[in-house]
C-alpha cells in the first residue's frame, strides 16, 4: 500500500449540503431558514436574546472568592539564617539584610540546614524548622501577632451604627 492508495473509511465523510441554490436543489427557496422572521433575514448573534439581557451577561462572573482573613506570612529559610551569620535573629534584623519584606509577618520554613545555635524570633515557624533549630541548640520564640484572632475583614467594617 502507498501513500497515494488511501483513502477514508466508506461514509466516514459527507459531503457539505449546498442551499439556496434554486428550487431543484434540495434546500431551495427559504434554504431551511423558515418563512419570515429575524432569522431569515440576517445574521443573530450567538446568544441573542431578543433585546432582554443575555443569560450570559445575567450570571455573576464569580471565580472562586478571596478570603478577607488571609494571613500571609514572609518566609526565611533555614539556609538563609546559617548564611545571616548572626546569632540573634529577629524580624527586624532579617528586613536589615534584605531577607524579607518591609513589611508584614515572618515564617521560618524548615529548607536547608543549620549548624550552629541560633536565637531565633519570628511570628511562626514550619515544624521542621523548629525541629532543626532546638536540635543544633538554639532556641525559638514565636513572637504575638498584632491582631487578636484574626484581622478584620476589609470592607466590611461598619463605622456609624
Amino acid at each position: 500500500m502507498k501513500v497515494h492508495d488511501l483513502t477514508p473509511a466508506p461514509g466516514s465523510r459527507r459531503r457539505r449540503k449546498r442551499v439556496a441554490r434554486g428550487i431543484g436543489g434540495r434546500g431551495g427557496k427559504t434554504a431551511g431558514r423558515g418563512m419570515k422572521g429575524q432569522k431569515a433575514r440576517s445574521k443573530v448573534p450567538v446568544g441573542f436574546e431578543g433585546g432582554q439581557l443575555p443569560l450570559q451577561q445575567r450570571i455573576p462572573k464569580l471565580r472562586g472568592f478571596t478570603n478577607p482573613f488571609r494571613v500571609e506570612y514572609a518566609v526565611v529559610n533555614l539556609d538563609s539564617l546559617e548564611l545571616s551569620g548572626d546569632t540573634e535573629i529577629t524580624p527586624a534584623s532579617l528586613r536589615a539584610k534584605g531577607l524579607v519584606h518591609k513589611h508584614g509577618l515572618v515564617k521560618v520554613l524548615g529548607r536547608g540546614e543549620i549548624s550552629r545555635a541560633v536565637n531565633v524570633s519570628a511570628h511562626a515557624f514550619s515544624k521542621s524548622a523548629e525541629r532543626a533549630i532546638t536540635e543544633a541548640g538554639g532556641t525559638v520564640s514565636v513572637l504575638p501577632k498584632p491582631f487578636a484572632v484574626r484581622p478584620p475583614a476589609r470592607g466590611n467594617a461598619h463605622t456609624n451604627r
